[in-house]
């Protein structure tokens, strides 16, 4: 071949291949992420941590967000607030990271909302309490049911139940006061009284004086609020001292974890969860169905183990995070902010999510499933 002939037939190549070089020689899109992977709360932490990576591993695969790759920067903040500030801070002006999925818990989340509207990045928060996006946060979005939620699906099913006189237990956390809270504020509205209201501290280990003054209240029910080792000890506790009043418990106790570590207490407990858990059990039509049997075969593939919903929320906050960035068409800070923000009809595993500047969530109740656990298993009532 003459070498002008060659010279054209490379110059065409690299003509035709430029496009692709440059795709793929784009800066990634960094989506930061702060989780209580060890500590006491690593039983949500960690199952976050493994989907976040399954799930950036498995978008980069199909090709990443709008052609770029996604990159995942995560630190571990083992349940410390302080950290959560200091890896937050570090993700925004080291890492520069794009947005962020992640906050385990409340009290985490809430300690890095002044850096998150500082910097102005959209941050996806998987913690609980409802004084995450209530009121709304310009920045600030979340995925799991807030707590409020999870009160009032429990109280309606007290009231179809016929109860009317309610216990309940708590810690002293972020999470548990909000819920505490807001099972006072809710009862009367429901048609119930609150007859008895007890809280456990730090460290705690036997709640058995708390739930002796709940039984001697002639509670109808009681509702466990908390999530943790206290989910297990409240659980042993009640069945030990032969409470016989229906016991329920809020979302924080949607996991595997729980059932297994109260070793057969837990049978009977009724708790309001994400589709997920039992999406086997839903109906064919259910949207639901099949997000949730995709996530639950993939994360059993990876990393043989159960899955829980404090993994489903970390797929729904990278899922819609990624959703946002694509309708964006760019990583600008403002202009996926106001995607996320006009999220309509997004089914995820925590449900169906429409979200507006009033609301940024964008779940109803009805994207709660009421269960309760049967023979070690989660079993659908409605």
């Amino acid at each position: 071949m003459k070498i002008s002939a060659l010279f054209n037939k490379i110059a065409f190549l690299v003509i035709i291949l430029l496009p692709f070089s440059f795709a793929f020689a784009a800066e990634p899109i960094k989506i930061g992420s702060f989780l209580a992977v060890t500590g006491p709360a690593s039983f949500l932490g960690d199952p976050e941590k493994k989907t976040l990576e399954l799930y950036v591993e498995k978008l980069n695969e199909a090709g990443g967000i709008n052609g770029r790759k996604v990159e995942l920067v995560l630190y571990d903040t083992g349940l410390n607030a302080k950290k959560a500030v200091t890896f937050v801070k570090r993700l925004i002006n080291q890492d520069n990271v794009d947005a962020i999925v992640g906050g385990t818990t409340t009290g985490e989340t809430m300690a890095v909302l002044k850096e998150v509207a500082k910097a102005g990045i959209p941050f996806i928060s998987l913690a609980g309490a409802s004084v995450v996006v209530e009121p709304p946060k310009k920045w600030v979005f979340k995925t799991p049911h807030t707590d409020a939620m999870a009160v009032g699906m429990v109280y309606n099913d007290m009231k179809n139940q016929g109860y009317s006189r309610v216990g309940l237990i708590a810690g002293s956390g972020g999470f548990d006061k909000s819920c505490m809270k807001n099972a006072k504020a809710l009862a009367s509205g429901a048609g119930l009284q609150v007859v008895a209201a007890e809280t456990y501290g730090k460290g705690d280990t036997d709640m058995t004086p708390q739930l002796t003054k709940i039984r001697n209240a002639n509670v109808d029910a009681v509702l466990f609020c908390g999530f943790g080792s206290p989910s297990t000890v409240v659980t042993k506790n009640y069945r030990q001292l032969g409470l016989t009043a229906p016991l329920y418990h809020n979302h924080g106790s949607c996991s595997k974890g729980f059932i297994k570590g109260s070793a057969g207490a837990a049978d009977g407990v009724r708790i309001p969860c994400a589709a997920l858990l039992v999406a086997d059990q839903l109906s064919y039509g259910d949207p639901q169905r099949a997000v949730g049997m995709a996530y639950t075969q993939a994360y059993k593939e990876r990393y043989n183990e159960d899955v829980s919903t404090f993994g489903g929320h970390a797929y729904d906050g990278l899922f819609l995070m990624a959703d946002a960035i694509r309708r964006a068409g760019s990583t600008d800070k403002a202009k996926v902010r106001d995607s996320i923000e006009s999220t309509s009809n997004f089914v995820g595993v925590d449900g169906i999510f429409n979200m507006s500047p009033e609301d940024h969530m964008g779940l109803g109740l009805d994207s709660f499933k009421m269960l309760e656990i049967s023979g070690g298993d989660w079993k659908f009532l409605y």
